[in-house]
């Protein structure tokens, strides 16, 4: 699964956020290699900063988040989660799937063109920011 560079808004992660992602990164199952290859290659182009320095305007994990998938213009409201917490949390989207990877790093008003199965382009709005753990001092969440 390729994704769409030329239009690829910057992104921010932070540091405890990019350790976390790399162990996910390994113990992924071999299904969801497509998933982790276009989470890889966000992550590669990600700055990194220390939780503590986190701008609260970014989406991370943990975050609660508005965006508008502005194909439909429908607006969403989720919880960016690890894969293993996708259970145990209301309105929660994996990281591993296309729209979390796709928000995660972004900041409240930049948009992003994404590539889903099927080879179909999605653009995603971030919108808003209900709750962010690094803009809550919940630095290691």
């Amino acid at each position: 699964m390729s994704t769409v560079n030329s239009q690829r808004p910057s992104i921010t992660v932070s540091s405890l956020d990019l350790d976390r992602l790399y162990s996910v990164i390994e113990n992924a199952p071999r299904t969801a290699l497509p998933y982790v290859e276009a989470l890889e290659t966000e992550l590669a182009r990600a700055s990194v900063v220390d939780p503590e320095q986190m701008p609260a305007d970014i989406a991370t994990m943990n975050s609660v988040v508005r965006y508008r998938d502005l194909a439909t213009q429908q607006e969403h409201r989720v919880t960016l989660v690890y894969p293993q917490h996708l259970a145990a949390t209301e309105n929660g989207i994996s990281v591993l799937a296309p729209v979390g990877s796709a928000l995660l790093g972004l900041r409240v008003g930049q948009s992003i063109h994404w590539q889903v199965p099927g080879g179909n382009l999605i653009e995603l709005e971030l919108l808003g920011l209900d709750y962010q753990p690094e803009a809550a001092g919940e630095y290691h969440r």
